[in-house]
């Protein structure tokens, strides 16, 4: 039995300073019901909170601590940065370092600029594809989450979807018209908005591997056709690899599908736990880019000493340690362990290597925002509580995906396992 007295108070105090009393919306429960944890420490699979519960984790930030919390490589290497400065506001070695690594990992990028997180990448590879095209339209996915740029808060996913809101107050009506919403696995409808509107259109943006709503895995041929209508009409394809990028394997989900993009964004690993974003393409449209283009865009924390050296130790550990191999091992184990689990009531484990999710509804596992069971959120929240409970903590929101790094054992997987066998005698 786990208390949570001083998580409690803590949060209480928040309330006052903090609105909601956390600093991302999915951070507050309000989907599973409950008082958050509030994290003291953390170290390799593990989180501590501030009641001294110690808990298996599968969240590991929401996907950027591919090694686990705070591996050592990644503390010595911020350490050494930080003791030569923590921010210059100019161009760094490491830097320069980050960018040779994820150009020479990533199909067909020749050049990348770093932001501060995968927000600022996605609003500014859609800016540049405007630039480069002399359009104006952008097309994204139902359920498909690019940040929280107002013109991408459209039929989003991630925390929108676990509060059910379509879009977001605040944003100008100006802005959505801008922005055509198709769904997930429609290749006819994608076919009729460009035989119609192809010729206005700037850019296709998509999560290759949708993550944000459930682990919506497409058919097989999606995103070649996404390649070739946006090829044939004039339009840029970018890739949102904030979470699939450098996690599904080196070169990301271009590599895994075998389809190369014009423009792709990264977050998550490339930030080795610190806020790190990056966009990048070929070298003709990211010459575009101040100072050399018409296109502005810029951060005075980007390149950031602390998170270049956490992302060159995170990308040279996985290097080394022949990390997407593992992971795929690790993923699956835990598929056998746990899909027959659920698949006794009917349900399914989604998994691409290491990112899974719970689909818990009868029949196929959902490939579009709309397939998704509304009352698999109830059966969720009483799983999550369960789990957390014996310890074990999962994402707080049915519609979030979870993941396992290399920090996570064999035993690990046990007993996530066992606790999960539990957990769902009470769903």
């Amino acid at each position: 039995m786990i208390t949570t007295t001083r998580s409690e108070e803590l949060y209480e105090r928040a309330q006052r300073v903090i609105p909601g009393g956390v600093s991302s919306p999915v951070r507050a429960f309000g989907a599973v019901g409950g008082t958050p944890l509030v994290i003291a420490s953390a170290k390799g699979a593990h989180v501590v909170d501030e009641d001294g519960n110690r808990f298996l984790d599968f969240v590991g930030s929401w996907g950027p601590l591919i090694l686990g919390h705070a591996p050592d490589v990644v503390v010595d290497a911020v350490s050494a940065a930080a003791a030569k400065g923590t921010t210059f506001g100019a161009p760094c070695r490491a830097e320069l370092e980050l960018a040779e690594a994820v150009t020479a990992a990533y199909p067909g990028l020749d050049q990348v600029r770093f932001v501060s997180s995968g927000t600022e990448a996605t609003m500014s590879a859609i800016r540049l594809a405007r630039g480069v095209t002399g359009r104006e339209l952008i097309v994204k996915f139902a359920g498909c989450y690019h940040g929280h740029a107002d013109h991408l808060l459209v039929s989003a996913g991630s925390g929108l979807a676990t509060f059910g809101q379509p879009s977001s107050a605040g944003v100008p009506a100006a802005f959505a018209e801008r922005t055509i919403v198709v769904d997930l696995d429609d290749e006819a409808a994608l076919e009729a908005l460009f035989t119609d509107r192809g010729d206005e259109i700037a850019c296709v943006i998509v999560e290759p591997i949708p993550a944000n709503n459930g682990l919506l895995v497409q058919r097989d041929g999606f995103h070649a056709k996404l390649r070739e209508l946006t090829r044939r009409h004039g339009a840029l394809l970018i890739f949102d690899e904030v979470i699939n990028g450098f996690r599904v394997a080196r070169g990301g989900a271009a590599e895994r599908l075998g389809v190369e993009p014009d423009l792709a964004t990264f977050g998550k690993v490339i930030g080795g736990g610190l806020p790190v974003g990056a966009f990048g393409g070929k070298r003709e449209y990211m010459d575009r880019l101040a100072p050399l283009g018409p296109v502005y865009q810029a951060g005075t924390l980007s390149g950031n000493p602390l998170a270049m050296a956490a992302g060159l130790a995170t990308l040279g550990a996985l290097d080394r340690a022949d990390a997407w191999t593992r992971l795929e091992e690790l993923g699956a184990g835990l598929e056998r362990r746990v899909a027959p689990l659920l698949a006794a009531r009917g349900w399914s484990l989604v998994r691409v290597g290491s990112i899974f999710w719970m689909s818990l509804q009868d029949g196929d596992a959902p490939r579009r925002a709309d397939a998704i069971d509304g009352a698999a959120a109830d059966r969720y929240r009483a799983i999550f509580h369960a789990l957390l409970a014996d310890g074990v903590c999962i994402a707080p929101s049915a519609y979030e995906v979870g993941f396992l790094s290399l920090a996570h054992t064999e035993a690990d997987l046990d007993r996530f396992a066992e606790a999960l066998e539990r957990a769902l005698t009470k769903a």
